[in-house]
């Protein structure tokens, strides 16, 4: 394969209690700030994706970076990637949601253990042979 400017974008959704909302929304959860962590964790996630999914090829990574959008039932959550090689990113970015929306749950789980981590998919990816997907729901 060619060595190609690669991008990914990938989402997902947690769903929480209210109670669980106001406290994060509040920065009264005992733990720190589960938004900054997540963010973080998420990051860290797309940079060891080729330790934790097996056949997954390690990647220099020259963008990483995850949002987390609050909704009314919970937080939508967005990460893209890039890289410039001959293999895509698309398994880092999904990657790096399904970390964020872990590390989310695990901060709150003392309020909320019925929270839901849904929807993650990957949303658009850019580069490569197959070329431009865009996720068309």
């Amino acid at each position: 394969k060619a060595v190609t400017d690669r991008e990914a974008v990938a989402r997902g959704v947690i769903t929480m209690s209210a109670e669980a909302r106001q406290l994060i929304r509040a920065g009264a959860v005992k733990k720190g700030d589960p938004l900054q962590a997540a963010r973080l964790a998420g990051i860290m996630a797309a940079k060891k994706t080729s330790e934790l999914i097996p056949l997954c090829h390690p990647l220099v990574l020259t963008h990483a970076a995850v949002e987390l959008t609050a909704t009314r039932t919970g937080y939508a959550i967005e990460a893209r990637v890039r890289t410039s090689g001959q293999t895509g990113v698309e398994m880092e970015a999904l990657t790096a949601v399904t970390g964020a929306a872990l590390t989310l749950y695990d901060m709150v789980k003392a309020v909320d253990q019925s929270m839901e981590i849904s929807e993650v998919h990957l949303g658009e990816k850019l580069g490569g042979r197959s070329g431009h997907y865009l996720r068309k729901r």
